[in-house]
């Protein structure tokens, strides 16, 4: 008989389906409720303030202006606003009829919200776990800050914290994990994958073994990176995979 595995729940973006993603009202109100763990994206502003964001640039279907009219378009990305100016901004309700509104009809609002810091969230939920998406985009480098910036800046924001024990760091762009790893191997890392990254690993893994091995699996490929976590689209995943990944040691956190 296979051996059990332990369950993990974790609340996606805090828990968008009920609460406004990755804001500290959800976070709270989804831990009200008994979730202990979460999953969170964050990016820096243009002045060194690490922030929850899972979208490069502020999003029309959840953000208002101090008017509170909603925008038009994309507005600025974090990245080009300085943390004042970022916290104008409300993120506490769906804007209606908007496709993401339509995805989560029971999400409840909650007006005036703002885009947290990740030191905030951290600070309010001492007890909680979280797994910290580090939010880049390899082919439009203009978009985030660095790479190793982000990293750097999320781990020292960890450790102010004293969170590096209950975290795990994650990111799409294999240099995120890699630079974490040669700084601060103590932090438990994932690394995540979906259809778009693995056809353009190349550019997603910038991994220079690559072109000697095209026929290597996914779970191969993070066992290669020694994991611990591999982080799939849970639509991608398939039972062989898993085998495969918990024969290498893996854990797997769709």
């Amino acid at each position: 008989m296979p051996r059990k595995r332990p369950i993990d729940i974790q609340g996606h973006r805090g828990a968008r389906g009920l609460f406004p993603e990755n804001t500290l009202e959800g976070f709270l109100a989804a831990s009200a409720l008994g979730v202990p763990a979460f999953e969170l994206d964050v990016a820096m502003t243009a002045d060194g303030v690490v922030v929850l964001s899972h979208d490069p640039a502020l999003n029309p279907e959840l953000t208002r202006d101090a008017s509170g009219a909603w925008l038009a378009r994309h507005g600025p990305t974090i990245h080009s606003l300085r943390y004042t100016e970022l916290n104008r901004y409300d993120v506490g309700r769906l804007r209606p009829g908007s496709p993401t509104a339509l995805l989560f009809p029971d999400q409840r609002p909650h007006d005036g919200a703002r885009i947290p810091t990740l030191a905030a969230v951290l600070a309010a939920l001492p007890d909680a776990r979280f797994t910290i998406e580090v939010k880049t985009h390899p082919a439009h480098p203009d978009w985030t800050a660095p790479a190793h910036l982000l990293a750097d800046a999320t781990a020292a924001v960890v450790d102010r914290a004293g969170a590096a024990s209950r975290v795990i760091v994650q990111s799409f762009d294999w240099r995120v994990p890699r630079h974490i790893r040669r700084t601060r191997p103590d932090i438990t890392l994932a690394w995540l994958t979906r259809a778009e990254t693995v056809g353009n690993a190349a550019l997603w893994w910038d991994t220079p073994w690559l072109a000697a091995a095209p026929r290597l699996t996914i779970p191969a490929a993070v066992a290669a990176e020694s994991g611990p976590v591999w982080s799939p689209d849970h639509n991608d995943l398939t039972e062989v995979q898993i085998a495969e990944a918990h024969a290498f040691g893996l854990s797997v956190l769709p």
